[in-house]
């Protein structure tokens, strides 16, 4: 992939299908290789500051390339954005953007120009005094409302002011001195506590930055329940995330939890044996265990099983079957010999064996050729011949039983010269 210089506030250089990477902002340009994206389509998306985006024409047939900062219609004056996306994409955002009518969709004006850039920093100087300020004034009509942060337009014309507010709060009077203390047009837009952490940012307790601030786009309603399927302590400190509701990543593993308690018996099913009755006491449903107590409350002669021994259990005591325990019968199971992976890589696993064949090579074979076992007392039966010894045989070499080597064999002679 082609890698082209952008104007992405850091100086960089990025492919042109990543344009500007704003985090959860940033949209995925799989088109932006493919000749004629571009043609047909007057549609630029452009970002501004933190999370807001706007979708505008561009009806002066500006060549505009992601990163690219220009100026855009507002109302009232001109705002400066960054273009993030164009071609065959933005309408597919566009309607992902739930826009009702073509009226929303404004034009881009022009490039930047220096004069422009000017008064876009002058505007963005002027966001963090006028935030403290505003909190002073909020907190001087006793207001229950926070506000979190303030956005200036392009050309310093108007300023959103974002606040987080647990019930209605009527701010007509604090529009009021807003306009006669900062000079500005007042804009004030409500937001909920998951989205200011998104805006502020910060790293969470697992290491990592907040998901909200790194990938989300739209916020899922978190109950408690999600903590009651996968067993995790109800400690409002350890659930509640730094927005102060609970974490959005106590939705990512439910689903798994749920599908696998349905492999479970009901935790109000009473299992019964000869000699106790067993409540529930805890579960591991990953590893498809199950806990049980002979008492309700408080853990007395606790008994882990599997899940299906425990449904085998429920079955038996249906039919008026009590078994003698919990646990499955192991007599009727041969136990395995375990393979041993050390003795079988052993360097002298083949040690025994040559010593054995060793010993037969230097054993006497019955045909004779080896030196006999003789005993050194005679035979009680007289002869002056020594226990064990046999005469040689016909035919056989007694010159040659004490000699490990093979007999050579006779040289030939004449028919006449056989031994008498």
């Amino acid at each position: 992939m082609i890698a082209f210089k952008l104007h992405n506030g850091s100086g960089g250089i990025c492919c042109r299908s990543c344009g500007k990477q704003d985090k959860q902002l940033n949209s995925y340009d799989w088109l932006a290789d493919v000749p004629g994206n571009t043609d047909g389509c007057d549609l630029v998306e452009v970002q501004f500051k933190n999370t807001r985006k706007g979708y505008y024409h561009n009806s002066n047939g500006l060549e505009l390339e992601k990163g690219d900062v220009v100026a855009v219609e507002s109302s009232p004056g001109h705002d400066i954005g960054v273009v993030t996306l164009t071609g065959r994409l933005v309408p597919l955002q566009v309607k992902k953007a739930n826009l009702k009518s073509e009226g929303d969709i404004r034009r881009i004006y022009r490039k930047v120009k220096p004069v422009d850039m000017e008064k876009y920093n002058e505007a963005k100087a002027r966001e963090h005094p006028t935030m403290i300020r505003a909190r002073q004034l909020a907190a001087e009509l006793k207001l229950n409302m926070k506000i979190g942060d303030v956005e200036f337009q392009g050309d310093g014309n108007k300023a959103i002011f974002y606040y987080i507010a647990d019930e209605r709060v009527d701010f007509r009077q604090l529009i009021k001195v807003f306009a006669e203390v900062f000079k500005v047009r007042i804009e004030m837009k409500q937001i909920g506590a998951r989205q200011e952490a998104g805006r502020i940012g910060g790293i969470g307790p697992c290491g990592r930055e907040l998901c909200c601030a790194a990938w989300m786009t739209s916020f899922v309603s978190v109950s408690t329940v999600a903590a009651r399927y996968q067993d995790i302590s109800p400690n409002p400190q350890k659930l509640a995330g730094q927005c102060a509701k609970l974490k959005c990543c106590l939705n990512y593993e439910v689903d798994c939890y749920v599908e696998a308690s349905k492999r479970f018996p009901s935790r109000e099913v009473e299992l019964e044996t000869k000699d106790n009755t067993y409540f529930f006491f805890k579960s591991d449903v990953l590893a498809n265990k199950v806990t049980y107590s002979t008492d309700k409350q408080i853990p007395a002669n606790l008994v882990t099983i599997s899940g299906k021994r425990a449904f085998e259990v429920i079955g038996m005591n249906r039919r008026g079957v009590k078994p003698e325990s919990l646990l499955e019968d192991t007599r009727q199971q041969t136990p395995r010999k375990g393979t041993d992976l050390v003795e079988q890589e052993s360097l002298t696993r083949f040690d025994s064996s040559r010593r054995k064949k060793r010993r037969g090579k230097g054993q006497p074979s019955s045909a004779g050729g080896g030196q006999p076992k003789a005993s050194a007392q005679p035979s009680p039966g007289g002869g002056g011949q020594p226990k064990g010894f046999a005469p040689p045989q016909k035919g056989a070499n007694p010159g040659r039983g004490n000699d490990r080597r093979p007999a050579r064999p006779e040289k030939r002679g004449n028919r006449n010269d056989a031994p008498q």
